[in-house]
């Protein structure tokens, strides 16, 4: 499970940079995203992938490896939720830029 998890985080960061490289806006933002995405996989499995484990400490003695731990899930939530945002301010501005440039490339100008 873990060699399948380290799979995936490196596939979706390494297409991300490639996209970034790429000339056109539109590209760029989806590699933000997919490295975003790895990102977010890769802070979700530091907190130990748990089946079946309660979230939360009962009373009484504890023993942490009955517990998941719920603060990498709430960055990660956190996380979706503010890549989202700013992949919508990024369209808009894509849109605008290709309104005011002509152009969707990166640099502003076409290349042949």
């Amino acid at each position: 499970m873990d060699l399948i998890l380290a799979i995936g985080i490196g596939a979706l960061v390494g297409s991300g940079v490639w996209l970034i490289l790429r000339p056109r806006t539109y590209q760029v933002i989806i590699g933000l995203s997919l490295i975003a995405y790895g990102v977010n996989l890769f802070i979700f499995s530091i907190g130990r992938l748990r089946m079946n484990a309660a979230p939360v400490l009962a009373e009484g003695p504890i023993n942490p490896a009955d517990y998941a731990d719920p603060t990498p899930q709430a960055l990660v939530l956190t996380a979706i939720v503010i890549g989202f945002a700013t992949t919508a301010l990024f369209l808009v501005v894509l849109l605008v830029a290709r309104g005011l440039t002509g152009s969707d490339h990166v640099d502003g100008r076409e290349s042949n």
